[in-house]
């Protein structure tokens, strides 16, 4: 099959612009046409790559630093008139990406300062009017879509920089009230058409693509502010397959919901029923470049998040925030590097699974995959560990890194302890492991069922 054939691209002069597929059997909601995307494919691949990129790489102080810093548009041009990633190389992001074991990928095609990674014809605020001077997002795509990975955009539907976004609580100029009075006039329904118009470029010429994740709605700005149920219609027209986050205020049209840098105590909800659901976090507390961070989270601490999240039936999807110069952090490679590890060698118990019936035992997490289940060692224990109501269900066991046996038997529940004899307890069985932990990040034991 060609790219043409894959990704529904036409032929010629359009050929960037993406023809939607025929389709049937979607699901349609009541009072439109809104339907829900296929999470098929979500639910099965776990692991994906966010990227926060744009000018707050320069500044490297958050990629909040305009409104943190009250930073006026005039001071902010100084990153724009010096945007120059001339070390940008997608392809090697991608393969950074895949190493680590991630199976699909969202970047910002514009953050919160309005500035857009591509070629957009409804401004001039874009990295094609920098000195860089090209299409970064075009190429981004075509390096991730080459090494297999779905590809997504992060869309801010707020616009510091857009001349009719009014000025509000989250706006860098919200202390100014000479500016603010100046600026009162500013109609949000007229920044909407402009933020259809872009969502409207990003998913015609760029060919198919996965996941819309919109970013973010609030108290002052919402549904009504984005016209989210039309935004939502036009994303569905445009691109059939894709999936939508949960944040245009517009629940019921959410594939999936993104609890950000936390992690849930169980599924989410909404309306009583399980939901979709991917954990977004950070390497080290910032989502764009922040170069003075240092609260950089351990490879073992983002391995137990990921293996978390699948048991409890989610993703996570984990940011890098590249340099000004348009290259991966260091710590950031070294971290995604040591993930790729512990994923090329475990993977079994992340893709294609999900959490189990069963109850895991204390410091220990469980997924499955049909009939193998996973036991997923957080702290490693003296010797024994318990398996309480499995009992004649498990056929053999072993490490998953190496495929070495792991010894287990069923415990007698007639056995008193005495001594070095463990006392048994019915329906229990118990593996016996070495004294020295595996040299891997987490553990995982393969357990295959009868």
């Amino acid at each position: 099959m060609t790219n043409t054939e894959c990704y529904g691209l036409l032929d010629g002069p359009g050929a960037d612009t993406y023809r939607p597929p025929k389709r049937n059997g979607m699901a349609n909601r009541e009072g439109g046409d809104v339907g829900f995307g296929d999470t098929d494919w979500f639910t099965h691949d776990r692991f994906g790559m966010f990227i926060h990129w744009g000018l707050y790489a320069l500044p490297a102080r958050h990629e909040w630093v305009k409104n943190r810093e009250r930073i006026t548009d005039d001071d902010y041009q100084k990153y724009f008139d010096h945007f120059e990633p001339d070390l940008y190389d997608p392809a090697s992001w991608a393969r950074d990406a895949k190493a680590a074991g991630m199976k699909y990928a969202v970047i910002t095609s514009k953050h919160h300062e309005g500035f857009c990674l591509w070629d957009s014809q409804l401004t001039d605020y874009k990295a094609t009017n920098t000195p860089i001077g090209r299409d970064l997002l075009r190429e981004w795509v075509e390096a991730f879509r080459s090494e297999g990975l779905k590809v997504g955009f992060y869309h801010s539907v707020i616009d510091w920089h857009h001349d009719q976004f009014p000025v509000d609580r989250v706006h860098p100029r919200r202390d100014d009230e000479v500016y603010r009075e100046a600026t009162r006039e500013r109609d949000v329904a007229k920044y909407a058409e402009y933020l259809h118009g872009q969502t409207r470029e990003l998913l015609t010429n760029y060919g198919k693509i996965d996941i819309m994740w919109f970013d973010f709605s609030y108290d002052e700005k919402g549904r009504d502010a984005w016209r989210s149920e039309e935004l939502v219609k036009l994303v569905r027209e445009l691109q059939p397959e894709i999936i939508i986050n949960d944040r245009l205020d517009y629940p019921e049209s959410a594939d999936f919901v993104t609890p950000e840098q936390y992690q849930p105590r169980e599924t989410p909800t909404r309306n009583g029923q399980k939901v979709v659901w991917e954990a977004c976090q950070t390497l080290n507390g910032s989502w764009g470049y922040d170069r003075d961070n240092l609260d950089w989270k351990s490879p073992e601490l983002l391995v137990k998040l990921l293996i978390d999240s699948v048991s409890k039936d989610g993703n996570v999807l984990l940011n890098v925030g590249p340099t000004g110069r348009g290259e991966f952090d260091p710590r950031a490679r070294e971290t995604l590097a040591r993930i790729g590890e512990w994923t090329r060698v475990n993977g079994r118990s992340i893709y294609g699974a999900g959490p189990s019936e069963f109850t895991a035992p204390v410091d220990c997490r469980f997924t499955q995959r049909r009939d193998r289940l996973y036991l997923h060692v957080f702290s490693w224990p003296m010797v024994h560990i318990h398996l309480e109501g499995l009992a004649g269900r498990i056929d053999y066991a072993q490490f998953l890194h190496d495929a070495s046996e792991v010894r287990c038997s069923e415990s007698d529940p007639h056995v008193q302890p005495q001594n070095t004899t463990l006392p048994g307890a019915e329906g229990t069985v118990l593996l016996q492991l070495p004294i020295q932990k595996p040299d891997v990040l987490v553990p995982v034991i393969e357990l295959f069922l009868k």
